[in-house]
């Protein structure tokens, strides 16, 4: 009895984390069709916020740095990260420990802490704050998740098996490229999809070290925080349909590839 009371309070709780997490997108995505200006009352279908996006210079200009930085600083902090990973790997453990420690701490520290410390990092070296500056801060706040995503590939890996590759007669490269990067792929693609994501959602940081002109979409909704514009939902509501066709594309492509495996085999 007291198993159906637990099982049916678990469902309960599951079913109310879910309401509170998904209520507000789909009410984000109904209220992109409204035809008033209301966020409280559904007027009728329309496509006019959507229409005033596409018009409007400031939010797709704040959109296009927004991917711009966010796929720049993917792009760099997954190759930095990953080259980094495995040459802990290979280094000697009191290197290694000491490297961990250091990388632990942007992801421990508070936003509000690394974003001062890099105000006054560009402003001490004296570096205009615009596009640079901000692509390099999120360069290094992503850094750190893509070698935490890889480094626990590398510890599954056989400590020999770049050894057994240049045994063969691979070069040290073709060891890396041919050998090692495709058995920890799993956690680079993981660490590419935690940078992109840092860095499409971070609003803390990009505040502090962007300068006049370049604005992402985090600090262009703050600027919006007093008189919301319904446009940004139509925004929101893309940029929800673009995360899921990228995670149902993630997750199905394995599935087929294992599918025709088996087939194969």
């Amino acid at each position: 009895m007291e198993k159906k009371k637990t099982s049916l309070f678990s469902k309960i709780l599951l079913g109310l984390t879910a309401v509170f997490f998904y209520v507000p997108i789909l009410y984000i995505i109904l209220f992109s069709f409204n035809s008033s200006r209301s966020l409280t009352k559904f007027e009728g279908f329309s496509l006019r916020w959507y229409e005033k996006m596409f018009a409007d210079s400031t939010m797709m200009e704040a959109v296009a740095y927004t991917v711009i930085i966010a796929v720049l600083a993917t792009i760099i902090s997954t190759v930095v990260g990953t080259l980094t990973a495995i040459g802990l790997s290979k280094s000697r453990k009191l290197m290694r420990a000491v490297v961990e420690q250091v990388n632990n701490l942007p992801i421990m520290n508070p936003e509000i802490v690394t974003a001062i410390g890099l105000l006054m990092f560009f402003s001490a070296l004296g570096v205009k704050k615009g596009f640079l500056t901000l692509l390099l801060a999120h360069v290094m706040f992503c850094i750190p998740y893509v070698i935490l995503s890889v480094t626990p590939k590398l510890r599954s890996l056989d400590p020999n098996l770049a050894d057994a590759a240049l045994d063969l007669g691979a070069t040290p490269m073709q060891a890396l490229w041919k050998v090692i990067v495709p058995q920890i792929m799993p956690g680079i693609i993981s660490g590419a999809l935690i940078a992109f994501t840092m860095s499409f959602d971070d609003f803390v940081i990009s505040y502090f070290v962007t300068g006049n002109g370049v604005n992402n979409i985090s600090i262009l909704v703050y600027t919006m925080s007093k008189r919301v514009n319904p446009s940004i939902n139509a925004l929101s509501t893309l940029v929800i349909l673009l995360i899921t066709v990228v995670l149902l594309i993630v997750n199905v492509i394995p599935i087929i590839k294992e599918k025709k495996g088996r087939k194969v085999t």
